[in-house]
This record gives C-alpha cells, structure tokens and sequence, in this order.
C-alpha cells in the first residue's frame, strides 16, 4: 500500500515505518576511494576525477541535499517501489538473538581478567561485531521499522541497548532523523565535524585518533552541537540501562559489564565494520558525492546499511529490501560511485592527504540562511541610502 493511500490522522494499527522515522503524520516521510561504474570513463583506481578538496575548510554548497530528487525520480519511474516499504518482522528476532549472544559471552568470561588475550579478542572479534550490529539495530528501529507502532520500536531500541553499556537508543533517534531531514546541514546535522575537530585533527596522527575513537565522537559530539529536549524515553532508557547495568555487576561482577564497554567502543574503532561510519559521507577523489554505498559482504552483520544511498532515499523500506531497491532502479544506482570495501576507507582515510575530517560538504541551515539574507538586505538599504545622499 503506497502512503498517498495512508489515513490521514494517527490511530491504532498504523504503520509508521511507512514514514521514516517519523512520530505523526503531521511530520511526514523523511525527506529522503570508490569504484566509478561509469562506461565512459576509464576508472584506473587511482586518479581522481576532480581537483583536491581545499584541506582548510568543509566544502560548503547551495544545493539541496540528493537524496530528496532522486527519490522524486525514482518513485516516477518506478511507483511499485511503494511496495517495498514498511516494517520488518524478522528485525525483533535478529536482536534477540544478538542480545542472547552477547549475554553468552559475558557471562563465559566473568573470571577471565579484563587485560588478558582472550577477554580482548573476544571483545574485539565477538563483542565488537555484536555490538556494531546492535548500533545498526537501534539505527533501523529508529526509523520505526521493526514493528508498525512508534512505542513497540522505541521499547525495543531500549533493549537493543542493553548490551552496549551505555543508554544512547533514545537520544540516537532525534538525532538521527535531523541527518536524515537536514543533511550536511551546519548546526543541524550532529552527523558532520565541528570546526574544532576540523582544527586539530587534521592531519596523520589525528586522523589516526578519530579513527579509533570515532565512536565517543559520535557519542559526544551531538550535546555540544545541539541539545535535546529530554523526554520520558530518555528516562526509560537511562532508566533501563542503569538497572541492568546495576544488576549484572552485582549478580556476575563488574568483568561482564566490562566486556560490554570493550565491546562498544571496538565496535566503533579500528573494526572492519566500523568503516561504514567513514564511507557513508566522507568525499573521495574529488568528486562532490555526498552519499556512498558499499556492497560487500560485510553488510551481512551491519543490516545492509552499506546500501547507504538506498537508505537515504527510501528510508521507510527496511533493510532486507534494500538490495530489490537497487535491483529495482539500477540505471539509479549502478552509475553511482561505491565503496569496494570498508577496512580499505579506514586506510585510505588515514593515508590520503587528500581525504581528512573537511572532506564533508555543509549547507548553511534555515536560520543561518535567513540571517544572511536579512544581512545582505540590510546592505543593500544602506548602500542605497549612500548613494542618494
């Protein structure tokens, strides 16, 4: 059922993952080194197809973000692409397991010393995977995909959260939708870089840093960028994980919780799955491409959220559909660069001089907009007024 044929108030039983994320339908359906598929152009692998990003500065445009139009054509050309929209059921069965797996886990090494060997290559191979895939849980159920009503979604992003350590499933989802309505957007988007990232670390050894720590940027960065509302989800959250939290340490000892904390921050390290943080929205070779895919293999334990551009420009269809989206509209997606591999971005991202934490591009937002346009009339009335005294 396409959403035109949607009821146009809220009710029991309505399906909201037809709408992206969103909490009513007054908000509405969200807007919605690479391998260059182009016939024409011999890709060699290494030369770039435009001139290097100034390494001072973001890249700031006036254009609207892609993902919007391209969705406009894409539902033109294909209206069937309705079809593949709304909740997964198979999502609630996926986190079950991974959540049982990762109870498994740390229950198995609570005498085994934090330091050792085999309690950090559990965590690294084993938690960090888990964990990485219970970041991309709570990224799917955020846009309500898990079952059709908004509070069955937030409860269980909630548990999804638990083996993470630290209750984030609730800010995640405000934050998040703002990426996907306000992309690029300067203030807006807790997604890109803050000019102090920008400052320091750019360069070697801060690339190095970011690629480690990349997971507590992302933690950390959106409270300093732009604060929330606190709600009672917030509270159920926090609520919810210092229970659990609190109950495991004195049931099991403090090792297993330990492992969850290890676990979350290799999730969002130097780990082969943590690639897919760099390779959504970085630029490559001097192309002006704010969105990337990956199709690999990998995306087997991250919800196909390798297909990134397929997210951005539906992202009311779940993650089992993503592939039949691009099976759909390949003259779409098959022309657009991609990502070949994730491991290889955290590389390249670190080597390459001519990629770093300003290869994003910006967008001014609403109010920086109004405010610049009210300035510049402003000097248009003064400059007027000079010149007829």
């Amino acid at each position: 059922m396409s959403t035109s044929q949607k009821p146009a108030q809220a009710g029991s039983g309505v399906d909201y993952s037809y709408y992206g994320g969103a909490e009513s339908f007054a908000e509405g359906r969200s807007p919605r080194r690479t391998v260059i598929p182009s016939p024409k152009v011999k890709d060699d692998g290494k030369t770039h197809f435009g001139p290097p990003q100034d390494p001072s500065e973001f890249l700031w445009i006036m254009t609207e973000e892609p993902h919007r139009s391209r969705r406009k054509e894409i539902m033109k050309a294909h209206p069937e692409v309705t079809k593949l929209m709304g909740y997964e059921p198979l999502t609630k069965y996926v986190v079950f397991g991974v959540v049982a797996l990762q109870l498994s886990v740390a229950f198995l090494l609570r005498h085994t010393h934090p330091l050792s060997p085999w309690f950090l290559l559990c965590a690294y191979v084993i938690g960090g995977s888990a964990n990485q895939n219970l970041f991309l849980s709570i990224h799917e159920i955020t846009h309500n995909l898990a079952f059709k009503g908004i509070r069955a979604n937030k409860a269980l992003a909630v548990f999804a959260n638990l083996p993470i350590g630290i209750p984030y499933s609730a800010a995640f989802k405000k934050y998040h939708l703002e990426h996907h309505k306000q992309m690029g957007e300067d203030g807006v988007d807790t997604d890109l870089p803050t000019r102090l990232e920008l400052i320091v670390l750019n360069n070697v050894l801060g690339k190095v840093f970011f690629a480690t720590f990349q997971i507590l940027f992302y933690a950390i960065r959106p409270g300093f960028v732009r604060a929330q509302q606190f709600t009672s989800w917030h509270f159920y959250n926090i609520l919810a994980q210092g229970i659990f939290d609190y109950v495991l340490v004195k049931t099991f000892g403090i090792r297993p919780l330990l492992y969850f904390i290890f676990s979350s921050f290799f999730a969002g390290s130097l780990h082969p799955l943590a690639g897919h943080f760099i390779a959504e929205h970085y630029l490559w070779d001097g192309l002006e491409q704010e969105t990337y895919s990956y199709y690999g293999i990998l995306n087997v334990f991250a919800y196909n959220v390798g297909y990134h551009n397929e997210h951005h420009d539906f992202p009311s269809v779940p993650w089992t559909r993503l592939p039949a989206l691009r099976a759909l509209a390949p003259e779409f997606y098959d022309t657009i660069p991609s990502h070949p591999s994730w491991p290889m971005v955290i590389i390249n991202f670190i080597r390459d001089k001519d990629v770093g934490i300003f290869a994003r591009i910006k967008r001014l937002s609403k109010e920086q907009k109004a405010a610049a346009a009210s300035k510049a009339a402003k000097a248009e009335v003064e400059s007027e007024s000079d010149s007829d005294s």
